[in-house]
């Protein structure tokens, strides 16, 4: 038993270390991505595009993701170890050095353009990699710790998977997914400014501008709401715009109902000095659930009218 102690020792090392590049690429994001990538390839195709096109777009999606949050994590090490949501990150631990992060980030992205070019198209891949660029270079660079509008602006970055996935079924651009990068754009910013309201204290730490530590609960909950009720007047445009038969339009106006109402109370609540991070988090985690259904409404939609 003795002697094959420093053996298991080594296969948790291992572990411990591949969780490690793992946590760099925040799966949990690319999980996100990838669940607006297909449903928007459905949409493209009017039914299931291939099975060998579907997966090399997600995984070639997953690659610039997953690298671009990598390069996110090694720009902001220094601010993460300041913040109790991110002090357990690789960089934060040194689980992984700066420069392995790096190099994994980098060779991810270098992966990610292959793979989309050879296996897809050139302007998915193009469309993927400027992606990482602008998060990097516009929102970690410039804007996060600069101006109150960092996520506003930098939300688009995120917003990118949705074109990647149009251009990988049709090898072109078209208002359809314009329309639908603006639906995840407008929505990034409730979404996040929900989060940045429960981890203000983090952010005022790091002195990082999120609109929630340089403005009152009130300006910040009335944001979110008018954000939400644009948000909710695109996604139903999006049915005039790309045909969407009754299931997507039904379900967008319920989901839309919701998030409207929920925003409102969390707004009313901070007027009345009744507000709290809890609140703020139900409203987080609902716009989860709030883009990860709408997109598959539009899945179900086309599938269930064209098949």
């Amino acid at each position: 038993m003795a002697s094959q102690a420093p053996a298991l020792r080594g296969i948790r090392a291992g572990g411990s270390k591949i969780g490690a590049y793992v946590a760099l690429t925040k799966p949990r994001i690319i999980e996100l991505l990838l669940v607006t990538t297909l449903p928007t390839m459905i949409v493209a195709a009017r039914g299931l595009p291939s099975i060998g096109l579907m997966a090399a777009t997600l995984v070639g999606g997953a690659l610039a993701a997953g690298g671009a949050n990598a390069i996110n994590m090694y720009v902001d090490r220094d601010i993460d170890r300041l913040m109790h949501r991110t002090r357990n990150r690789p960089l934060v631990t040194g689980a992984v050095t700066p420069t392995a992060a790096l190099v994994f980030a980098i060779t991810l992205e270098v992966m990610a353009f292959a793979e989309l070019w050879g296996l897809v198209n050139l302007l998915s891949a193009v469309l993927a990699v400027s992606a990482t660029a602008f998060y990097v270079f516009v929102y970690t660079l410039w804007l996060k710790r600069r101006s109150t509008q960092n996520i506003v602006i930098g939300g688009a970055a995120g917003a990118v998977p949705v074109l990647v996935g149009w251009a990988a079924v049709t090898g072109t651009l078209s208002w359809t997914p314009v329309v639908l990068f603006a639906i995840i754009f407008i929505w990034t910013p409730p979404h996040f400014w929900a989060l940045a309201v429960k981890y203000r204290d983090d952010y005022k730490a790091a002195s990082v501008p999120m609109l929630p530590v340089v403005a009152s609960l009130v300006r910040t909950t009335r944001e979110i709401l008018l954000y939400t009720v644009v948000l909710v007047g695109v996604s139903l445009w999006f049915t005039a715009v790309a045909h969407m038969g009754p299931i997507y339009t039904v379900t967008a106006a319920v989901l839309g109902a919701i998030f409207i109402f929920m925003s409102a109370r969390l707004w009313g609540r901070a007027r009345g000095d009744r507000a709290t991070g809890r609140d703020a988090m139900r409203l987080f985690g609902y716009s989860i659930t709030y883009l990860t259904v709408l997109f598959v409404a539009m899945a179900g939609d086309v599938l269930i009218r064209y098949h």
